[in-house]
């Protein structure tokens, strides 16, 4: 019976980004952020102690994740005002990802993962006024987001009679995607400008990254499994110096606490659970961890960014027939944190009045795909 490490989904969160879902931008670079199964791309998936050939070179997958943000958190205390008054921000957020990976031998594989982002973001701050009945207008972007390239070798191989494996991955994350993408902007009813849409959107965060990944797998019997994932991308860079003033000027409080430009930010993502199988079809259950943290293992925190965390449960379901599998995996948030950012602690020591801004997550994200091994 062959048995999967059940795919990750998205940032993220992603984001990046459920992603953190929402305004908390864990990105999606690629893929559903690692490996879809440690159980891939080798020659032999095991059914006890039978070993089952497959000598596919090659695995396509293509998913699709989707959510919308709205829920507004500082902490983890939500306010619900803003949803009650109709304020609150809200990011429709549509990916597509495209992973194809390359067996090298009976250890190493190599892939290449491309997202595709439709995204859109309707408020009224960011427009004519962020007063209960403004009118509430939209920005959009799109296109090619942050390619990643990695590289994957088998840490405990797949083997006839094994009960468990662990793959490892390590790449570049590509700065491929516009992180400079604006849009029209409404300053009264009849003016607009244009500008920079809000970091949440943006395709890119225009920096060079490297990932690393763990992917792991351990048989219990016949028909249960667990399974366990890690990812964490370094963005080396501080910040990508595009305005967060939206095409206006920013104020002297935002340049003197480094918030009038995007910071560049590390994510990370734990994910660990149980599998049933039963012949082609797999179903799990699992927590979902994610993070925007506020400050990066590598260079330095400033510039805007919204740092939280989502932790969430993870249902999820697998069919396979011959090379084809179908997936499909919806996390519902059960905590949702936004901490102080790197210019909050700024403004808060300056001014002795703690500081703290929010973000907006959404409830849950949708994660459907298709892969298939040639």
């Amino acid at each position: 019976m062959q048995k999967y490490i059940l795919s990750l989904l998205m940032l993220m969160s992603f984001g990046t980004r459920i992603s953190a879902q929402g305004c908390v931008a864990i990105r999606t670079v690629g893929g559903l952020n690692t490996m879809e199964h440690a159980g891939m791309m080798h020659d032999g998936m095991h059914e006890g102690m039978k070993e089952v050939k497959d000598s596919s070179k090659w695995d396509l997958n293509i998913s699709g994740r989707y959510f919308k943000s709205f829920r507004h958190y500082s902490g983890t205390t939500e306010n619900t005002q803003r949803v009650t008054d109709g304020t609150d921000v809200r990011n429709f957020s549509r990916t597509m990802d495209v992973s194809l990976v390359r067996k090298l031998n009976e250890q190493w594989s190599i892939g290449i993962d491309l997202p595709f982002v439709y995204n859109e973001r309707t408020s009224l701050y960011e427009h004519v006024s962020s007063l209960k009945g403004s009118p509430r207008f939209s920005t959009y972007s799109q296109g090619l987001g942050d390619v990643r390239v990695s590289v994957y070798k088998w840490l405990i191989a797949p083997k006839a009679g094994s009960k468990g494996n662990l793959l490892g991955g390590l790449g570049i994350k590509l700065p491929t995607g516009n992180y400079k993408a604006t849009d029209v902007f409404h300053t009264s009813l009849t003016a607009t400008r244009v500008g920079p849409v809000d970091q949440s959107i943006q395709p890119g965060d225009g920096g060079w990254g490297v990932t690393m990944e763990l992917n792991g797998f351990r048989a219990i019997n016949t028909a249960w499994s667990l399974y366990g994932n890690a990812y964490y991308l370094i963005n080396p860079r501080g910040n990508n110096g595009v305005s967060t003033a939206r095409g206006g000027v920013p104020t002297a409080a935002a340049i003197k606490y480094t918030s009038d430009v995007m910071s560049v930010p590390d994510q990370y993502l734990l994910r660990a659970g149980t599998n049933w199988t039963s012949n082609a079809f797999t179903a799990s259950l699992g927590a979902r961890f994610e993070c925007i943290p506020a400050s990066d293992l590598i260079g330095d925190n400033t510039g805007f960014r919204r740092p939280g965390s989502v932790l969430a449960l993870e249902p999820g379901a697998n069919y396979n027939y011959k090379k084809y599998s179908f997936y499909l995996y919806a996390p519902i948030a059960l905590k949702r944190e936004r901490p102080q950012s790197y210019p909050d602690i700024l403004k808060t020591n300056d001014t002795n009045v703690f500081s703290r801004g929010d973000a907006a997550f959404a409830d849950y994200s949708i994660n459907i795909g298709i892969g298939y091994k040639f």
